[in-house]
């Protein structure tokens, strides 16, 4: 008596045979949904608030726009305009100076500060949270203390000179004194941001290297200068991308100590746009207009600055 045949299961390569599912596919499709429920609300406040109004204000650029509600289109009128507007060149040059003056120094003094604050100091701990004070608290409040300080007529400094002997500063009046004014609240507030950056670097150096460093021979200065700052490159980097978007956003100091005065000496793109846009004039397209182009000036100098980074790490 023959055994019964047993019934063909169809294989992996059977016509009409499913696929069989990939191992684990199904917990890899669960953790992506996870993912994209975590992701959603921070992708839906950077859609709502930052490019929703960065698309609005390409769009409000070519119209000639003076109200909340509709406006005509313009076509590249604006940008016409700007091409021949004195104030906004000037608003360029102010910009670039102060990118200059406060960028390399900042980054300079914080890494300063980080070499000294990471050596076993008495009070090194107080010191560190004096210095990165500033950064934590508003950026208005920062531009109140400089106001306090560099005020002509009731200022600290001046009153301090007074007591010298010395003559007041006209803080207010001068533009170059107005903008060093600017620049040195402005570091105030940001070298603690390089500071603290650079101490966390400072922590990842092998203490082998420098020590190898010094039994051939090296001094503080040449272990510094030859190991530890080509050590933090990466981290230089970061900061020098950091200030440099910073300094190009720069408004809240500006406005409350100067309002881009005496004049146009202190007028920033940003501070600029703003009165166009929102001053007397109300000229939203041509305020618009401004902040594009400086949007494009900040993104090509990123993509730069990335660019030299990534050749000087290859």
């Amino acid at each position: 008596m023959s055994a019964p045949a047993l019934e063909e299961l169809p294989g992996p390569g059977t016509p009409g045979a499913a696929a069989p599912e990939p191992r684990g596919s199904t917990g890899a499709r669960g953790q992506a949904r996870v993912a994209w429920a975590m992701l959603a609300p921070n992708l839906l406040l950077l859609g709502v608030f930052l490019a929703g109004p960065l698309v609005w204000a390409f769009l409000m650029a070519f119209q000639d726009k003076r109200s909340f509600g509709g406006g005509t289109w313009s076509g590249l009128d604006n940008f016409a305009r700007l091409l021949a507007d004195d104030v906004f060149w000037r608003a360029l040059l102010n910009t670039a100076i102060f990118t200059v003056a406060t960028v390399p120094v900042g980054v300079l003094m914080g890494l300063g500060l980080a070499l000294l604050m990471d050596k076993a100091l008495p009070g090194r701990g107080l010191f560190r949270t004096i210095v990165y004070l500033p950064i934590v608290v508003s950026s208005l409040v920062t531009s109140l203390v400089g106001l306090l300080l560099f005020d002509e007529s009731v200022g600290i400094v001046n009153g301090v000179l007074a007591d010298l002997g010395l003559g007041a500063v006209s803080w207010q009046s001068d533009g170059a004194l107005a903008m060093t004014s600017v620049v040195v609240m402005t570091l105030w507030s940001r070298v603690g941001f390089s500071m603290v950056v650079y101490i966390a670097a400072l922590q990842d150096v092998d203490p082998q290297v420098v020590e190898a460093a010094r039994v051939d021979g090296a001094g503080p200065w040449q272990v510094t200068r030859r190991v530890v700052v080509p050590l933090l490159r990466p981290t230089t980097f970061f900061l020098v991308l950091v200030n440099l978007i910073w300094s190009f956003q720069v408004f809240d100091v500006v406005y409350v100590m100067t309002n881009g005065g005496p004049g146009y000496s202190t007028t920033m793109l940003v501070t600029y746009a703003y009165d166009e846009g929102f001053g007397p004039a109300r000229n939203f397209g041509y305020g618009a207009t401004v902040g594009v182009v400086l949007f494009v000036i900040t993104v090509l100098l990123t993509l730069l600055q990335l660019r030299r980074g990534t050749r000087t790490e290859a």
